[in-house]
């Protein structure tokens, strides 16, 4: 099987459990947690899902950076799997749903049921309440039950009959859509779509890794029979990471250049609707989560220009005209880039 690339990190026993549990007496600033969490993450992904290396860096951005992902993918690609995998490697309570057309919003939330022997209601709780949540394929259950996930992606909260329930600190919502089937599907409103820090297209995996993907299933990984994966990483510590990031500084300079990227995604004349301010939010925690990943504590220009696609290529909607004139919204996010100036 293939070796981690990079080696975990000291305080870790041979299980790759962290030994502390959370960041050491040299860790205050932060960084070194933040880092070496997320390589202990990245080695362990990228040795079950092989040749999504990218798909793995953003999706633990997203995590870091206490944001939630929408997963795009044709079939087979590992969505599912990589999700599952990630939560076990965290250590996090799973919790799935498959959506369908005739889902109601309780089979996610839960319903209070009534008890005739003490006359009192008493809550059942749905999927919902997790640490991280996989809701797979979205899009083939309708708007009145997509909605249902609104409260909870935005507050991480869940209101029931007037009564409010707190989610679990982690809360994190990873959804899947495949891209190429429409046929009793309900696209995502604009409303849904805003609430999601990032969406992260996962693609077929390039030769070596394929091949390796199928060295890793006839050494009895995929398997059911398996043996579960082990930890190398714990909830508290990715708590821990998410309050250190307040930390990471964000120059004037680079401050201006964000806001100067957003407000001008809402003049483009391909653009019908640009970047939000939660979209302006969402960049700014994905940057600077990539910044401490790379050991920085400050921001950099580059690391706005390396989330920019995720963060954006979700929320902005091109022009009928545009569309029929075979623009795509990667181009229109290259060509935002391109139009404001870096600053020096």
């Amino acid at each position: 099987m293939q070796q981690p690339a990079t080696s975990l990190d000291s305080t870790q026993d041979q299980s790759g459990n962290n030994a502390t549990g959370q960041a050491s007496a040299e860790d205050k600033s932060g960084l070194p947690l933040i880092k070496t969490t997320f390589e202990r993450l990245r080695s362990a992904l990228n040795e079950n899902v092989v040749g999504q290396d990218l798909v793995v860096d953003q999706l633990l951005t997203a995590l870091l950076a206490d944001g939630h992902v929408l997963l795009e993918g044709v079939p087979g690609t590992a969505k599912t799997m990589l999700v599952k995998t990630l939560a076990s490697l965290v250590g996090a309570e799973f919790g799935r749903v498959q959506l369908t057309p005739d889902m109601l919003p309780s089979d996610i939330l839960g319903t209070n049921v009534y008890d005739l022997n003490t006359r009192t209601f008493t809550l059942r709780k749905g999927p919902i309440f997790t640490g991280l949540l996989l809701a797979d394929e979205i899009n083939r259950t309708p708007p009145k039950t997509q909605s249902a996930l609104l409260e909870a992606m935005e507050e991480r909260q869940v209101t029931l009959d007037g009564h409010t329930e707190k989610l679990s600190d982690l809360f994190m919502v990873v959804a899947t859509q495949n891209p190429i089937e429409f046929e009793g599907t309900y696209p995502l409103p604009e409303a849904q779509l805003d609430r999601f820090m990032m969406k992260v297209v996962i693609s077929y995996p390039q030769g070596d890794a394929e091949k390796q993907m199928l060295r890793n299933w006839q050494a009895g990984s995929y398997s059911r029979f398996a043996r579960p994966l082990s930890a190398v990483s714990t909830e508290a510590e990715i708590l821990a990471c998410r309050k250190q990031l307040s930390q990471i500084k964000v120059e004037e300079s680079v401050m201006d250049y964000l806001i100067e990227l957003v407000q001008k995604s809402r003049n483009l004349s391909d653009l019908h609707l640009g970047a939000s301010p939660r979209a302006a939010l969402a960049w700014l925690s994905a940057a600077k989560a990539h910044a401490a990943i790379e050991g920085r504590d400050f921001v950099t220009p580059d690391n706005i220009k390396f989330i920019a696609e995720p963060v954006l290529r979700h929320r902005l909607l091109l022009t009928a005209e545009s569309e029929l004139d075979g623009v795509t919204i990667a181009q229109v996010i290259a060509n935002l880039l391109r139009q404001v100036p870096v600053p020096r």
